[in-house]
């Protein structure tokens, strides 16, 4: 066994107030982390922790968990610039959205599409997160979409089947042949790669009844449902997660007052997802995570990565929208990054700082979590711990 103190912390968020100061975050000041192995082994104050085979200064900084990232797609190939370019210069565009990536993905080598994703994991890594979930969905046809989540296996341990993104172009004409597939063959060569089943369950994707068959037909092969909810119009997204106990209702955008009691009611089973790269790169309106909160819903962050409606790998980028534009408080919108994250992964090891939990975690160039959001665009991680282990920094890959 080899044991490691980080001592000198100026404020470390344990997320358990039973350890700190019984607040959600479980603050304690002048603090230190003995991590055995790639576990926690101890929290307290500075001045009692037990000896360590090493010992790392922290120099008064804040230590929080590592984030959890319980929803990007970077199993994928291409640019979306010029998609991207238009939105925001107000010009129409009429190229093909998520069909464009789906063709370059299909077009890419196995090698090609790992490096792809290789190279998101360690952008996202340098930036505190420590727990990636990421999905397929730009494939399409039995043989991509298993090999996306291959790809996938090999690299998280948090991978979701969502061959029901879209119809496949391939299908455009006769969408029940498409669900018949999602449901039967690309199903059964693709739950042995996954943990999560999802669909998108909106206007011009899959409805309702589509997509509580595609998420029954998930769980009878043993995968756990997740769904994308609400986020273009008001849709029964949210009603069918709360109703199929499904871990997360993402996106959340366009809520009935009827969706927020539900998810309030389910708070224990249902954790509402917001991901608010998605609406700084639409301009939609943004989720309001103060009537979720307020209501009692849990709540979760993510990024959403995905190449072209929000191409971010940057937690604290979404920690800093939550809290300027959708009414969360900094302390509300890290536990919503970390252990709200590990809520909707179904996780109870990660997200926290806790004796037993796994040593991820990330040291911040700053006295407080608080300058996440008081100092956004600034890149404040300095130092992250993965499975107990320094994985960042680290210099870059060519």
């Amino acid at each position: 066994m080899t044991t490691t103190v980080i001592t000198r912390i100026g404020s470390l968020v344990t997320n358990d107030p039973a350890l700190g100061d019984g607040t959600a975050l479980g603050l304690i000041q002048d603090a230190a982390v003995v991590i055995e192995d790639d576990r926690i082994a101890w929290v307290g104050p500075a001045a009692e922790a037990p000896a360590a085979d090493t010992a790392y200064d922290a120099h008064g900084s804040a230590v929080i968990p590592g984030f959890v990232d319980s929803h990007s797609h970077l199993v994928f190939a291409g640019d979306r610039t010029a998609e991207f370019n238009a939105r925001m210069s107000g010009r129409g565009y009429t190229a093909g959205g998520i069909r464009t990536t789906v063709a370059a993905t299909r077009a890419a080598s196995d090698a090609e599409l790992e490096a792809n994703l290789l190279r998101h994991l360690r952008e996202a890594r340098r930036q505190g997160t420590t727990t990636v979930e990421t999905k397929s969905g730009y494939g399409l046809t039995v043989a991509d979409e298993a090999r996306a989540l291959r790809i996938a296996a090999a690299h998280t341990e948090e991978v979701t089947y969502l061959g029901a993104h879209i119809v496949s172009p391939d299908y455009a004409e006769d969408p029940a042949a498409y669900v018949d597939l999602v449901t039967g063959e690309m199903l059964a060569a693709c739950a042995p790669y996954a943990r999560w089943v999802d669909v998108f369950c909106e206007k011009g994707a899959f409805d309702g009844d589509q997509a509580r068959a595609i998420l029954t037909a998930g769980a009878a092969a043993g995968l756990i449902p997740r769904v994308h909810a609400n986020q273009l119009n008001h849709g029964p997204g949210v009603q069918l997660a709360v109703e199929l106990a499904a871990a997360s209702a993402d996106h959340c955008t366009h809520l009935t007052d009827a969706d927020v009691d539900a998810l309030a009611q389910a708070a224990a089973t249902t954790v509402a997802t917001l991901l608010p790269g998605a609406e700084f790169s639409t301009r939609a309106p943004w989720p309001d995570a103060r009537r979720l909160l307020d209501a009692g819903a849990t709540v979760a962050l993510s990024t959403d990565c995905n190449p072209g409606s929000s191409y971010t790998s940057s937690m604290p980028f979404c920690i800093a929208l939550a809290v300027r534009d959708m009414g969360m408080t900094p302390d509300e919108a890290l536990w919503s990054a970390t252990a709200g994250g590990a809520r909707a992964l179904r996780r109870g090891d990660i997200g926290t700082l806790t004796p037993g939990a796994r040593a991820d975690l990330a040291l911040l160039d700053a006295p407080s979590h608080v300058h996440l959001a008081y100092r956004p665009g600034v890149p404040l991680v300095s130092a992250v711990w993965q499975r107990g282990v320094r994985v960042a920094p680290q210099a870059p890959v060519a």
